[in-house]
């Protein structure tokens, strides 16, 4: 059974180096066997969904957003094998009042789960519309995770 990491590497993508944090937070915090991330938009992908961007820009934001929050995580497991289960993803989306495609985004975010985890990629998952983003960002997305002990 190959890791995740290999499945990254096989896939062709590199997790991106952390970003800073755009205010006084951490970018997650473990609590038993859980781990809570805080939101990560993305630097590529700026606009309203349904204005400046298409549903696949946002797609792609998406997946540009899970993989800053892989980072995350990698950084604070050491390895994203020891990722037990993906528990619950919250994914905002900057988007016009009209814009019904916000599950549609949010999937750029869990298919990728599904290519580099499979099963345990599997999750539950809100998608919502929001007027406005910080630095006008496409998407933010958080996360929770359960860890292995």
């Amino acid at each position: 059974m190959k890791s995740p990491e290999e499945n990254i590497t096989e896939l062709g993508i590199e997790l991106p180096s952390i970003r800073p944090a755009a205010g006084n937070y951490i970018s997650c915090v473990r609590t038993g066997n859980l781990l809570f991330t805080a939101g990560q938009g993305v630097d590529q992908y700026h606009g309203k969904l349904g204005k400046e961007l298409t549903t696949e820009d946002g797609y792609q934001a998406a997946r540009l957003s899970m993989l800053n929050l892989l980072s995350i995580v990698k950084n604070e497991l050491g390895e994203l094998s020891k990722i037990k289960q993906f528990v619950k993803l919250l994914g905002m989306v900057n988007s016009t009042e009209d814009f019904t495609e916000q599950p549609k985004v949010m999937n750029g975010a869990s298919d990728l789960l599904g290519e580099v985890f499979g099963d345990i990629g599997k999750h539950g998952r809100s998608a919502v519309g929001m007027q406005q983003l910080p630095n006008n960002t496409a998407i933010e997305i958080e996360m929770i995770l359960e860890i292995k002990e």
